[in-house]
């Protein structure tokens, strides 16, 4: 089975043969807006690229390394000396390989392969929030949030029951590392953490207010997580599935929706020197959807992407990131990439996912979240993979293929956007904030945990799940992907469904 999704991975169209292009719908009455697939507009002579340089932690900040930048031709945006990690500017195109060849340089490699903007792009103005009295026109049972009926995904993870026990802890934080988080919104506004939030589409920390939110032209993506995760239980609107702890905002998109890694570096240490938790991450980091450790450039990346987010957990954080939607087996042996690099011009390359890395979702302590729908099976796109996958969570189907029970009328996941409003999105990008939204509820019932022990008991307390054999989604008569494994961990699956009643009783 083969299907048209959206370039990047926050959220998927809707399967071939659907009539929605894409899998986002909003709530209430106001229309959707298409994502801007081009890279952000460079001025004629915008020659310049952004680098990584991997030292020794603790030498990125020496007038030895300092001076060897200059002599290469870079220019040094900042430094993250904890993990040996500095950003460069340089329109050198030979700004990498000379400086591999200094002494101390462990690794260096371009970030991209379209040139930085020659200047920023949009602005932060704060949207308008929809007011009480609107929203409060949807209708539940008593108890509940007004759109909670249309929330098939708690009950799916026991969520709903788990509230009953406790909403998680307002001492534990969850980072969005994403678009932007809308900290106006009403059902994010009572658990937002402005400490914890920041800018860092640069590579460098921007901590002016309101930089974190996304401006008028960019994805809703990341508010739409931050929904997901927490949610206030507050009579308006939706309920996260931790409706209770803490939600930040930590921007790593640029406008244009890529993903660049001195971004997501600096969005990790962010995290890790702020007191975070759980870090959400519902993406891979452009512009390569795989990069190999044989290439230089993507070696580094790796490398950098990998060292932030080891920081992070050092500090206490677990990574719950996305296994991406394109219904990969990435324990197969090679896979045939369409889409890399993605800021300039793509083409077909074979990889071996072993030696391949999506990052951060592949990175060593990350965990892997795969996506299931209304029916409690693998979503048609999300990717899997024996061993590769840690646990799975709802992130939305087509009704077509899976169709929730009444009342809920939508076989994608409910959350919050920009401007006070509220949509549908589906996604492995969806599925990942319930994990990180349980693991939040795991923090909040053992607080002294630490994110092994959080992990442990996330895989633990995770409803075994067998494989779904045969599995042909669009009922064609054709498989669609091959499940290995046991009931009890498996490519499909991993660990199985993420449970968050157990969460917050064990």
């Amino acid at each position: 089975m083969t299907a048209p999704y959206a370039r990047y991975r926050r959220a998927v169209a809707i399967p071939a043969g659907m009539a929605m292009a894409t899998a986002l719908a909003f709530l209430p009455n106001t229309t959707a807006t298409a994502a801007d697939d081009a890279p952000a507009a460079v001025s004629a002579d915008a020659t310049s690229l952004s680098y990584v340089v991997n030292v020794k932690p603790g030498h990125g900040t020496s007038a030895y390394v300092k001076k060897a930048v200059g002599k290469a031709g870079g220019t040094i945006l900042t430094s993250y000396d904890q993990i040996g990690v500095i950003v460069v500017h340089s329109s050198d195109p030979d700004f990498a390989k000379t400086i591999r060849t200094v002494r101390g340089v462990q690794s260096a490699g371009a970030t991209r392969t379209a040139p930085l903007p020659s200047a920023s792009t949009g602005d932060l103005g704060a949207p308008k929030v929809l007011s009480a009295a609107e929203v409060a026109e949807a209708e539940a049972p008593a108890g509940q949030d007004p759109l909670q009926p249309q929330q098939w995904d708690l009950p799916a993870i026991k969520a709903d029951k788990a509230h009953e026990k406790s909403l998680g802890s307002e001492k534990v934080t969850v980072a969005v590392i994403d678009t932007g988080v809308d900290d106006t919104h009403p059902d994010i506004a009572p658990n937002f953490d402005r400490k914890a939030s920041v800018n860092c589409v640069s590579g460098k920390p921007d901590t002016s207010d309101g930089a974190w939110r996304p401006s008028a032209e960019e994805s809703p993506h990341g508010t739409h997580v931050a929904g997901e995760i927490a949610a206030a239980k507050n009579g308006v609107g939706m309920t996260g599935v931790a409706p209770g702890v803490k939600v930040s905002g930590i921007k790593v998109s640029t406008t244009a929706g890529f993903f660049y890694t001195e971004a997501v570096v600096c969005g990790f240490v962010w995290a890790a020197e702020h007191g975070v938790d759980v870090t959400n991450n519902s993406y891979y980091t452009d512009p390569w959807y795989f990069n190999c450790k044989n290439d230089p450039d993507q070696k580094a990346l790796v490398e950098a992407v990998g060292r932030a987010s080891r920081y992070a957990e050092k500090k206490g954080a677990v990574n719950v990131a996305a296994a991406g939607n394109e219904n990969y087996d990435l324990a197969s042996d090679e896979i045939t990439d369409p889409s890399s690099p993605n800021d300039t011009t793509p083409g077909d390359r074979v990889v071996d996912p072993s030696e391949c890395l999506d990052i951060p979702t592949q990175l060593p302590g990350v965990v892997t979240v795969a996506s299931t729908g209304a029916k409690g099976i693998k979503s048609s796109f999300s990717n899997y993979g024996l061993g590769v996958a840690d646990i799975a969570a709802p992130g939305g189907d087509s009704t077509a293929y899976q169709k929730p029970d009444a009342p809920a009328t939508s076989g994608l996941i409910l959350g919050t956007l920009p401007g006070g409003k509220w949509g549908y999105m589906a996604g492995t990008s969806m599925a990942s904030p319930h994990v990180a939204g349980v693991a939040a509820l795991i923090k909040s019932t053992h607080p002294y945990a630490s994110p092994a022990l959080v992990k442990a008991l996330l895989y633990a307390e995770a409803d075994a799940t067998p494989c779904t054999d045969p599995y042909d989604i669009n009922a064609d008569g054709k498989i669609d992907a091959v499940c290995e494994g046991s009931k009890n961990r498996n490519g499909f699956y991993g660990w199985g469904i993420a449970d968050a009643l157990d969460a917050v009783t064990k």
